[in-house]
C-alpha cells in the first residue's frame, strides 16, 4: 500500500452570520474551524507539482466561500455545506473528510470557551 497524504487545515477563523437566533445573525459571531482531509494521493509521486496534490490554499478559499455567504440556523447545516463543497470540488482526490466547527461567545446562559460540533464523510 502506498504512503498517503492527509491535508489539516487547523483553526481557521470566521465572524459568520448564522445561528436560530435574530440576533446572531444580525450581529454574527467568531467561528472556529478544522478540516481534515484524507486523500487517495501517494505523497511520493507529486514531485514538486501541486497540481499532483490537494492545496490547502484552495481548501481554504472554498470553505471560506461557503462560510461567508451562509446564513444558515445550525452549525450542522453549515459542515455539510463545506463537505459538499469540497467534495463537489476536490471529490477525486478526497477519501474522507472531518469538519469540525467551534463557535465561540455562544447565547448560553453559562461558562463556557465554545461550542463545537464534528461531521465526518
Amino acid at each position: 500500500m502506498a504512503d498517503l497524504l492527509k491535508v489539516l487545515l487547523n483553526n481557521l477563523r470566521f465572524h459568520s452570520h448564522i445561528g436560530v437566533y435574530p440576533e446572531e445573525k444580525k450581529i454574527g459571531q467568531d467561528l472556529g474551524i478544522d478540516i481534515s482531509i484524507e486523500t487517495n494521493i501517494d505523497y511520493q509521486t507529486i514531485h514538486e507539482d501541486l497540481t499532483k496534490t490537494l492545496s490547502y490554499g484552495d481548501v481554504y478559499r472554498a470553505t471560506a466561500a461557503v462560510v461567508t455567504k451562509s446564513r444558515v440556523d445550525l452549525l450542522e447545516t453549515l459542515a455539510y455545506d463545506i463537505i459538499t463543497t469540497l467534495k463537489t470540488k476536490f471529490g477525486a482526490k478526497i477519501d474522507h473528510i472531518q469538519v469540525t466547527i467551534r463557535k465561540f461567545n455562544t447565547p448560553i446562559d453559562g461558562v463556557l470557551d465554545n461550542v463545537a460540533i464534528e461531521v465526518r464523510d
